[in-house]
């Protein structure tokens, strides 16, 4: 059976969802602090490859399991899994212009 496109898990919705994740710590989502490098949708299954801005990050497990709860929420979400990486590493050059212009950080991100 295959999805129609009103119903079919899109990336830029389970983006959009994952902006609603907070990192404790900068009190900024995860999407535009660029911590999500990667989002697979097979079926209703979610795989998101992240990062943290650290590695021993304190706040890992809670921004994993606020990923995994919030994709649970969506329509038609059967599974979330998480996948935390460490390459590439995190810098502030993979924020978005919004989150750096909240966090005062120039552009080529120093």
């Amino acid at each position: 059976m295959t999805e129609s496109p009103t119903t079919a898990l899109r990336e830029d919705a389970v983006r959009d969802a994952l902006r609603d994740v907070i990192d404790p710590e900068l009190g900024y989502n995860i999407v535009d602090l660029g911590l999500v490098y990667g989002i697979e949708i097979e079926g209703g299954v979610i795989d998101v490859t992240m990062t943290m801005t650290t590695p021993g990050c304190p706040a890992q497990d809670y921004i994993v399991r606020g990923v995994e709860q919030r994709l649970a929420e969506e329509p038609g979400v059967t599974a979330a899994f998480v996948s935390v990486v460490w390459e590439p590493s995190w810098s502030p050059r993979c924020m978005s212009a919004a989150a750096k212009a909240h966090f005062r950080i120039r552009e080529d991100g120093e």
